[in-house]
């Protein structure tokens, strides 16, 4: 088999981002929220919170991925008054800690 160089496209290349504008993107890992209905809550706690931090952030994909565990024992329902003021601080804390200075 010959191998052949294939030459990078200049043009028509679609872009990864096509419009301009601040992406957040959320990943909760299986090992820190077993139940897909866990993960959910929190990816929503984090689009919520991140909403209000938004504007103070460069135009950019930034990805949001939470390194504590949400076990069932503490947190009993996904739905939980408890899971979603801990995910809001925690998130809180992180964004207001890596806004970007002027």
């Amino acid at each position: 088999m010959n191998a052949q160089t294939v030459p990078a496209k200049t043009h028509d290349t679609p872009e990864l981002f096509p419009v301009r504008d601040t992406w957040v993107g959320a990943m909760v890992p299986k090992r820190w929220a077993k139940r897909a209905v866990t993960r959910n809550a929190i990816k929503r706690q984090i689009y919520t919170v991140s909403d209000d931090f938004l504007p103070r952030y460069p135009q950019a994909a930034w990805v949001v991925r939470l390194r504590r565990d949400f076990s069932r024992k503490e947190f009993l329902s996904a739905s939980s008054q408890a899971l979603k003021q801990v995910v809001r601080s925690e998130v809180t804390a992180l964004l207001q800690a890596g806004v970007p200075s002027a």
